[in-house]
């Protein structure tokens, strides 16, 4: 019967991935292209039916989630593609992970999925237990309190929000609201709606709602027509690599883009526009996969606690292992927690790890109608489960190196197309001579079955899931090369 069965999956084209007998995920053994273009007719067809009622101008394929399993996506002209783009790095697990399809088969799970809560008033009396012992136990160190929402858009604005209350407390101290802020702000002025400014940084991505699109500033198609926010904008390091060969110089950078952070606040401060808070990505994402080193990180959070300054650390992209750590700023071994951690992506839901002194005194200051999400927190129960139970941080870390390593190879191979590879863990991204060439590459790799993403100008982004393997790396760098020796 073993031999039947072993006989069937190769006929099939399907390995097991995974050694957890309860985890087990058959997937393909390589990817499968069968439409002369992807998308191919079936997607397109879709996509003209959407088209009737919704905007399509971003959509690349449809999938079939039914089929997609493991690292593997499915389209609906049965292309099957490695995914290293994971939705945007939102996928920790892979496809159709069977120890999450078994979560919602427990009728109790079910009814949490179907019952879906307004959480602010009417949580489930699992709700505490669920908080404690699942978001609670991922926790940066040092962080006590939890604000949970539902996508990272709105963790950082309702963080930001977190952040003013937090710094007019201090202005206010134990004083109550007068009768005239009261007042004013119910018309948008002052002294109720205060002047006061987020300070982000060139290139950075922190979501798109009004405050968060203040931001952000790695795409001007994402900011074109919306009002913003008179909020300073401080430069991002940008690096030379190797960095092993250009220690002198980044040092200078992270040294000048530093002293400018400190000038912006000294300036907003003297315009009467007050820096309440700094939010900064650990590895800046969609804004092209700019990192920063340790350094740099503690030289800011240093400068935040000299000047009472809140540092926020958006962790929706970084955050759940994708860089060999659960959570990317404990790369940057800084001396005290950050103040606000913002999640999303990996972790099913969104929402902000902070302490004591970011909730409000007041009820209904921070709050929304679902604050969360308890179906997904069940998903990120089992998700946290396998991640400790197979290593999945370990693997990260060895199937990164197999992955990084071979991208400088290839680097080396084809310099006049390829430089600067960079990252931590699977989180890696490598630049391309200029924005043409990248575009052509991505859908050249897809083509081949590697479905990948750009980021930045010029950057091609990998995003795998934690279940993503040596062997897929080496199937992933042998269609790279493939493609590249094409060009």
């Amino acid at each position: 019967m073993r031999h039947l069965l072993l006989n069937t999956l190769i006929k099939q084209n399907v390995y097991r991935l995974g050694c957890n007998r309860y985890s087990t995920i058959q997937e393909p053994k390589e990817p499968i292209v069968k439409s002369k273009a992807i998308p191919g007719p079936k997607s397109l067809e879709l996509k003209d039916k959407l088209d009737a009622v919704q905007s399509t101008g971003t959509i690349q394929l449809f999938a079939d989630y039914e089929k997609s399993a493991g690292n593997y996506i499915c389209d609906v002209d049965g292309n099957v593609l490695l995914d290293v783009y994971t939705q945007i790095s939102s996928v920790p697990l892979g496809y159709n992970h069977p120890r999450l399809i078994n979560v919602f088969k427990d009728e109790k799970n079910l009814k949490t999925l179907i019952n879906r809560p307004a959480l602010g008033v009417f949580p489930g009396k699992e709700w505490p237990e669920k908080l404690h012992s699942i978001l609670m136990n991922i926790a940066p160190k040092g962080l006590n309190k939890i604000t949970t929402m539902m996508c990272g858009s709105c963790s950082n604005e309702n963080a930001y929000k977190s952040i003013f209350i937090w710094y007019q407390n201090k202005v206010r101290g134990t004083a109550a609201f007068t009768e005239q802020e009261k007042c004013s702000c119910m018309i948008n002025q002052a002294p109720g709606s205060p002047q006061l400014s987020i300070l982000s940084f060139k290139g950075a991505f922190h979501g798109r709602t009004l405050g968060a699109l203040s931001t952000t500033h790695s795409k001007y198609i994402h900011k074109m027509d919306i009002p913003s926010f008179d909020w300073p904008v401080a430069s991002f390091p940008q690096y030379k690599y190797p960095l092993d060969e250009n220690v002198a110089e980044n040092k200078k950078e992270d040294q000048k883009c530093l002293s400018e952070v400190e000038d912006l606040i000294e300036q907003y401060t003297k315009k009467s526009n007050p820096v309440a808070g700094v939010a900064i990505e650990p590895i800046q994402s969609e804004g092209g996969d700019n990192e920063a080193s340790p350094e740099f990180f503690r030289g800011l959070q240093s400068i935040c606690k000299k000047r009472g300054v809140a540092l926020l650390i958006d962790e929706v992209q970084t955050g759940g292992g994708g860089t060999g750590k659960f959570w990317c700023h404990e790369h940057f071994n800084f001396e005290q927690p950050p103040d606000v951690v913002t999640f999303s992506k990996k972790l099913q839901l969104g929402g902000y790890f902070h302490n004591d002194d970011f909730v409000p005194n007041e009820p209904y200051r921070i709050f929304n109608t679902w604050m969360g999400d308890p179906g997904k927190v069940l998903l990120l129960e089992e998700i946290i489960k396998v991640i400790q139970e197979e290593k999945l941080l370990a693997n990260v870390n060895e199937t990164g190196k197999v992955l990084k390593d071979g991208l400088l190879n290839l680097e080396k191979e084809f310099p006049n197309i390829l430089n600067s590879t960079r990252g931590r863990g699977t989180f890696l991204a490598i630049n391309c001579t200029n924005t043409n060439v990248r575009d052509r590459i991505i859908t050249a790799l897809r083509h081949t079955g590697v479905q990948t993403g750009g980021c930045g100008d010029i950057s091609i982004r990998f995003r795998p899931a934690l279940v993503f393997k040596k062997y897929h790396a080496n199937i992933v760098l042998d269609r790279f090369r493939t493609v590249l020796k094409s060009l």
